[in-house]
């Protein structure tokens, strides 16, 4: 389990290819393959850019070693997946010297940030584009087929591609990720998206709301609404009105109350007593939140900047929890972040002790260039110290997960079926509200993907419950 819970947001879905497919994707005569990496957000926009190739004439494969563009949406929060673009990259360019035509594209936040180095010094590919220019790529394609090493990372404080109908890539055709906004103005000293994803702006909420809808009569059964920092979502629509994050969801949820509803990520700081009220009204709105807190000492997060104290965070859990007392709760936490002393470190332990989290994403710290914190502070905590701080958070961590899903023993929950058992097709599998993983065998009941059933639990994993239908 350890494998599985240290894993930090940017990996969780490394290295998968994703495609759209055409009725006919032979119809196409020319084909594209794309590969993400990082947060959902990224993911998001490769359903975006996917769209905009498919209006190009472009189809789709999964053998990049058949498609005349090979593209690769990047991330850049963590080290360890800029080394992995890299490696995808060097194969990539292997392929390419043997087929003349192939060009190969960086998009998404490395691009943004290495757009030199990918053209000039590693001559790795032919195009670079940043989140915000993917308008952009077909004339940018068109230029490169001339030969022409192209590039657009310009920034923007208005797109936020709500016109665009993405196509969903290897979707299980159940669940579906709606961005409703784009860029950060949290300036997180560790944090390099205000620097690759501009600053925050909000999508019009009659494009969310009628995307929703769309997905909903496509057979679809849950959104999750994405942001950087879901809770600061505002938008005034043509009558005035101001539609803030709360308001946001209810519309949404009032879609169908068939269509369940989930968001990520949000902002301690931001997220209001109104939203917590508003998933509470809702029985589609699944009561799950992931609230990253970094550390649990204030001092270190007045370092990152976060802009609230250890005791704020808790009583905002406080405030979940009495709101919401079912509430699932996830978080992100750092180990080893600039300065922070050993009696520091404990202090997150020992908010991770109060909390009791369902689950979360740990890492040791990583210095990204272009930071705040890279600029104002030294990054000396020795890597052997952020290493085995990281294994006791994780091993605190560990023992809250098979605690939280133990207790769920007994417990009857709605699920909604996803599809198969990734160990048997046998067995379904879906998700509870508070966004646990359930198994269950599927029997003699007549239950198809995207249905509801109601599952008892019998037993658990750190990771899984299973239960059988009633």
């Amino acid at each position: 389990m350890a494998e599985v819970l240290h894993k930090v947001v940017n990996e969780e879905r490394q290295g998968e290819a994703f495609a759209p497919f055409a009725e006919d994707p032979n119809t196409y005569n020319k084909k594209f393959y794309i590969e993400s990496y990082g947060c959902q957000m990224n993911f998001s926009d490769s359903e975006i850019v996917a769209s905009i190739l498919q209006e190009q004439g472009f189809g789709a494969t999964r053998n990049f070693e058949e498609a005349s563009l090979v593209l690769i949406n990047t991330c850049s929060i963590r080290e360890k997946a800029e080394q992995t673009v890299r490696n995808r990259l060097q194969t990539f360019k292997s392929i390419k010297d043997n087929r003349p035509g192939m060009l190969i594209g960086v998009l998404g936040c490395m691009a943004e940030r290495l757009k030199a180095k990918f053209l000039e010094e590693e001559k790795l590919v032919d195009i670079v584009v940043g989140p915000d220019a993917y308008r952009s790529l077909p004339g940018l394609i068109n230029e490169a087929e001339g030969g022409q090493k192209t590039v657009n990372v310009l920034l923007s404080r208005e797109e936020t591609y709500a016109d665009i109908a993405p196509v969903r890539l290897d979707s299980n055709g159940v669940t579906a990720f709606v961005s409703i906004m784009r860029g950060c103005n949290n300036m997180c000293t560790f944090c390099v998206v205000p620097f690759t994803r501009g600053r925050e702006r909000s999508r019009d909420a009659v494009s969310i709301v009628n995307e929703c809808k769309d997905l909903f009569d496509r057979g679809y059964r849950e959104v999750t609404l994405l942001g950087q920092n879901v809770d600061s979502y505002h938008f005034v629509n043509a009558e005035g009105e101001e539609i803030t994050f709360d308001k946001l969801l209810e519309l949404v949820a009032l879609v169908s109350p068939l269509l369940r509803v989930r968001f990520s990520t949000s902002h301690p700081k931001d997220i209001t007593d109104d939203v917590l009220h508003t998933m509470a009204k809702y029985d589609n709105i699944c009561e799950y939140i992931h609230l990253p807190v970094q550390s649990g000492n204030t001092r270190i997060l007045q370092q990152m900047n976060r802009t609230y104290t250890r005791e704020w965070y808790l009583n905002k859990v406080k405030r979940i929890r009495e709101i919401m007392p079912d509430c699932g709760l996830s978080t992100d936490v750092i180990s080893g972040f600039c300065s922070e002393t050993e009696e520091e470190h404990q202090d997150t332990l020992s908010l991770m002790e109060m909390c009791r989290f369902d689950m979360a994403y740990m890492f040791s710290y990583s210095e990204r260039p272009g930071t705040l914190a890279a600029r104002r502070y030294e990054d000396d905590v020795p890597e052997d110290v952020k290493k085995r701080r990281l294994e006791e958070i994780i091993t605190l961590q560990n023992g809250h997960s098979r605690e939280s899903y133990k207790n769920d023993i007994g417990k009857t929950f709605k699920v909604l079926i996803e599809g198969n058992s990734k160990r048997s097709d046998a067995d379904w599998c879906g998700r509870n509200s508070q966004n646990k993983m359930v198994v269950f065998p599927k029997g003699s009941h007549n239950f198809q993907k995207g249905d509801y059933a109601n599952v008892k639990i019998n037993s658990a994993t750190s990771a899984t419950l299973i239960g059988e239908i009633v």
